[in-house]
């Protein structure tokens, strides 16, 4: 026979105000690390039938990675003191999701 626990949790006030705060900045973290590689991909993408092979093309800019944006965490926690608040693992899950969804 297999046991198992269920439980709830229940934060008080100070706690959920506190998850709240947390999980709006990862949202706005993570949109803007998804509108990077949208941006990205708006300003170098070049139809062939639209591009004549004679105009001159831009120099592509480096394309946002995982590990570029992972990069860029520790510049974010020095412009923005309170993303210290978050836990150094929990913000570096959103590079990651950010990867998975514009690979999907």
């Amino acid at each position: 026979m297999r046991t198992s626990y269920q439980y709830k949790l229940r934060p008080t006030k100070s706690q959920s105000e506190k998850i709240d705060k947390t999980l709006e900045m990862l949202r706005l973290q993570y949109n803007y690390m998804l509108s990077q590689r949208f941006d990205w991909w708006e300003k170098n993408r070049c139809s062939i039938n639209v591009c004549p092979l004679v105009c001159h093309l831009p120099e592509l800019k480096e394309q946002p990675t995982y590990y570029s944006q992972k990069q860029s965490l520790p510049q974010l926690k020095i412009d923005r003191p309170w993303y210290k608040e978050i836990h150094s693992q929990v913000l570096q899950e959103v590079p990651k999701r950010v990867d998975l969804a514009f690979q999907r």
